[in-house]
């Protein structure tokens, strides 16, 4: 018999691809992590993983399981919430942040349908900087707070993505770049790079990669904390940065261009809250926000 808490080891498994990883993130050993994808391959007559000393990957076969059963489990998961909500109720206060512009509007308008489900539970959105979302959360002055970046850190939990978005180049208006109609990654070796101020570096490669595809190194230029810093300096000519594309139409300004990039990487939304202090709350938060995305599956662009 396959239990729950195999499955969700399998899917976190799938998910992270690194036993250590996975067993932080579950509070489980290693070696829990370990034994259950051994019985799970045994109960399937297959390998669900390769292992070697340097990568884990899934085979074809555990793919097709993953693909299979992770829209099941959430179901299954989804509904259990909602009948806890239901059984329970919601109240007291939620405290939602977010790193963005448009991001701020889109969480009023989940928290609107959220309180029609539940109102007896006030909800509270807050912006957060680059440089502090983590701290807002490690400090207990946020529930949960909506990322435009992937985190891995012990203490974090991270709900799967919401939403992305296609990136434009950020240029001062007296740019180049500005006169054209596109611009690719190798461009951003031609200039200054701008860095979130006091963003782990793998956080930072994930919004801007250290080199081009071709190999290129990009600069990196002065560090910013917020949005409006990151224009200001934009528009004063010190650097360039690659925003989510709803900027173009929230973040005018005369002195800044938004460039499309052909090549981008998407920006993606999760949400992220402190493992430890998951509550009713925040798993019906996100699924309703799951649900407004789903009548609307590019928010920010509407």
């Amino acid at each position: 018999m396959v239990e729950r808490r195999d499955l969700e080891i399998f899917l976190m498994l799938a998910e992270e691809l690194h036993f250590g990883r996975t067993a932080e993130r579950l509070h489980v050993s290693t070696a829990r992590v370990s034994q259950t994808i051994r019985k799970l391959e045994r109960r399937i007559g297959a390998a669900l993983f390769e292992r070697t000393s340097r990568r884990v990957a899934t085979t074809p076969i555990g793919r097709r399981l993953e693909e299979d059963l992770r829209p099941a489990y959430q179901q299954i998961l989804d509904g259990i919430d909602r009948a806890i909500a239901a059984g329970r109720g919601i109240d007291g206060e939620l405290r939602v942040g977010f790193v963005g512009t448009a991001v701020g509007q889109f969480l009023h308008q989940v928290a609107a349908a959220f309180q029609d489900l539940h109102a007896a539970c006030h909800v509270q959105v807050l912006e957060a900087r680059y440089s502090d979302f983590l701290d807002l959360l490690r400090a207990d002055e946020a529930d949960l707070v909506l990322v435009p970046v992937k985190v891995a850190e012990p203490d974090i939990a991270t709900s799967p993505v919401l939403f992305d978005e296609p990136t434009v180049l950020a240029v001062s208006a007296r740019h180049p770049f500005a006169r054209q109609e596109s611009v690719s990654l190798e461009d951003l070796a031609r200039d200054k790079v701008l860095r979130p101020r006091a963003l782990p570096d793998y956080m930072d490669e994930s919004l801007v990669p250290r080199r081009t595809p071709g190999g290129r190194p990009i600069e990196r230029g002065p560090e910013f904390g917020t949005v409006q810093e990151m224009l200001s300096l934009i528009g004063a000519g010190r650097g360039m940065f690659p925003v989510p594309a709803h900027a173009a139409r929230f973040d005018i300004r005369p002195d800044i261009a938004y460039v499309p990039i052909r090549d981008g990487l998407r920006r993606e939304r999760r949400f992220i809250w402190r493992t430890t202090a998951e509550t009713h709350r925040i798993r019906a938060f996100t699924q309703v926000a799951r649900d407004v995305v789903a009548r609307s599956p590019n928010p920010l662009q509407n």
